[in-house]
């Protein structure tokens, strides 16, 4: 049942770009769907990320990038609601934050979008020295490692901005990995030449994240009814190992879960950005409550730390 009993206003908050409105869009349809009395007004805004684009985001040295503005304005009681790729999201959050509901995930996989001139192929079939953009480092150190034969540039810019990098006549690109969720969710699926089977993504990459203040009991309750039951349980394991390790969302963790009925199993790798050096693990457990998923997102951690996980991070 809904939980408004009479009209609400509800203010949501996003950053600019097509992508992140496209997806905003999802949610504030569904809490009008779960909430017809509703009224919800929309707030945009750049984040660092946005704003500094000359920069490898690696390099920038915030793991807030495309979160700390809209938190700033949470926490300035500007905006009620603030929807983010989950992928976005430190594992800590500040002061009075709350990750309150985890929504849809999408196809998480990475994929590949060929350069006009080499439409038909895959990355298999590129000459060697071909230029791989992204600006992903979990991205380049898996890839380095099953396509030694090409090169990787970063690319920077929303995914409207990168694609058009892409199709230049004089692009330096001859492919662009990126994730099959957001190509999807802009309708252009299309263009997708093949997707990355054997490249573990980014934490909770394809889901949506909905950030409230956390003494905001009316919010928390209006945005209870996103929740994903087993897509929250999947992402909350996968930030958990993250957390652990202290990884940030440009450090080169990569995930891979899977449900058996209430059996979760949660892989991961952590590689060196140069493709040299790589850890490896992966467990599984039953899992039907947050404090399960957490603890299983340990148990993942603790066996990547046993095999030298730490050494790899460091070294970074």
């Amino acid at each position: 049942m809904p939980v408004t009993q009479s009209p609400v206003t509800l203010r949501v908050g996003s950053r600019d770009s097509k992508l992140a409105l496209a997806q905003t869009e999802l949610i504030i349809g569904e809490l009008k769907k779960a909430h017809p009395q509703l009224t919800i007004e929309l707030s945009t805004m750049k984040t660092i990320g946005d704003k500094r684009q000359d920069v490898a985001m690696n390099k920038i040295g915030d793991k807030g990038l495309f979160t700390k503005e809209l938190e700033t304005g949470l926490s300035e009681n500007t905006i009620d609601v603030v929807v983010h790729s989950l992928k976005d999201i430190p594992t800590q959050l500040p002061e009075n934050m709350l990750l309150a509901a985890i929504h849809g995930r999408a196809d998480p996989r990475d994929c590949v979008i060929m350069a006009p001139r080499n439409q038909g192929k895959k990355l298999e079939d590129l000459a060697e020295g071909s230029v791989i953009g992204t600006g992903s480092v979990r991205r380049v150190a898996q890839l380095r490692r099953q396509y030694p034969h090409l090169e990787f540039a970063d690319v920077r810019g929303n995914l409207n901005t990168r694609l058009a990098k892409l199709d230049a006549p004089d692009s330096v690109y001859d492919a662009l990995v990126l994730a099959v969720a957001g190509i999807e969710r802009l309708q252009l699926g299309a263009r997708i030449a093949h997707a990355l089977d054997t490249v573990l993504y980014a934490v909770g990459q394809g889901a949506l994240g909905v950030e409230v203040r956390a003494d905001d009991v009316q919010t928390r309750e209006l945005v209870a009814c996103l929740n994903s039951r087993s897509v929250r349980l999947e992402c909350l394991a996968e930030r958990e190992v993250m957390r652990v390790l202290e990884g940030g969302c440009s450090v080169p963790i990569g995930v891979r879960s899977t449900w058996d009925g209430e059996q979760l199993e949660v892989k991961c790798i952590v590689a060196s950005p140069d493709g040299s050096q790589a850890v490896e693990a992966g467990t599984a457990a039953q899992v039907t409550n947050d404090d399960q998923a957490r603890a299983l997102g340990v148990q993942v951690a603790a066996l990547m730390r046993e095999r030298g996980a730490d050494a790899v991070l460091k070294a970074i």
